[in-house]
């Protein structure tokens, strides 16, 4: 039986929500900058998903509403579902999404996917999260699930932007996480972050693909170059960043895995507008 959901929209038609769709109210908007925000919505009690999963998501603003891939930012156990997002100018989804607030409707189809998540990968010591722009969506839920540090002995989100600010959620991320009474304690030391603005403001402004070639980036951190043996990677961001790195983390001996085929790195190919 399908749901009458009201758009956002007060002048469009009210439409019926199809039965394979979710029809959530939003909790929490941040805007972290004129391109970047954040949002949280409620989690259906049906919805289950394994953390670093995506979700498409769309909005009751048309009769046939557009939906786009977006990582769920949240771990597997959180109570609402969070989500971070660029804005585009003109995009189909996003002109809009930028615009909703507390108390709004976001549509979300029923079954989650995705090849960022800790099954896809074998067992292994340290876990390097790579990420550009709004690809360390997955890697917000990842750090905050206790399951990564049961896995692994380090874990070492890398995040990569052209401009400070936009740094300013995955700072934000791990801060909670220092703050929050239980997670701190899971966490320990286990947590290292890496970030880097490519444009200004940052004294590592190199592209994570660079300091990976020429070693800035373990040198900085403390530790040693990729080793396939005991190193696992997760991978998010633009099709060239995707691309690049795994040449890079290929040429260290690292194997590309999936959810039928676990290795020793993965990447995520699903992309919002």
């Amino acid at each position: 039986m399908n749901a009458i959901v009201k758009p956002q929209d007060e002048a469009q038609p009210v439409f019926p929500v199809p039965a394979n769709v979710f029809a959530e109210t939003v909790t929490e908007v941040h805007h972290y900058t004129d391109s970047l925000f954040r949002f949280r919505m409620t989690r259906p009690a049906s919805f289950r998903f394994r953390t670093g999963e995506f979700a498409m998501i769309g909005l009751p603003n048309a009769e046939k509403p557009v939906f786009r891939a977006y990582s769920i930012a949240s771990p597997s156990w959180d109570e609402e579902l969070e989500f971070f997002s660029i804005k585009v100018p003109g995009g189909p989804l996003t002109e809009h999404l930028q615009k909703i607030k507390p108390g709004d409707t976001v549509l979300m189809r029923k079954k989650p996917t995705g090849t960022l998540v800790l099954d896809a990968l074998i067992p292994g010591r340290r876990l390097y999260l790579f990420s550009t722009g709004t690809g360390i969506a997955p890697f917000a839920g990842v750090i905050r699930d206790p399951e990564t540090y049961e896995k692994f002995e380090k874990v070492i989100l890398t995040h990569t932007t052209r401009e400070t600010a936009e740094l300013q959620y995955g700072k934000d991320l791990v801060d909670s996480i220092a703050q929050d009474e239980i997670l701190s304690e899971i966490v320990g030391d286990k947590l290292l972050y890496h970030g880097s603005a490519t444009r200004e403001g940052e004294p590592r402004g190199e592209r994570i693909t660079t300091m990976i070639e020429n070693g800035s980036l373990f040198s900085s951190l403390g530790l040693p170059p990729l080793d396939p043996a005991i190193d696992r990677a997760m991978i998010c961001g633009s099709m060239a960043m995707l691309k690049d790195t795994a040449a890079l983390l290929e040429k260290a001996g690292l194997e590309e895995g999936a959810n039928n085929k676990p290795a020793t790195y993965v990447v995520e190919r699903a992309f919002v507008d």
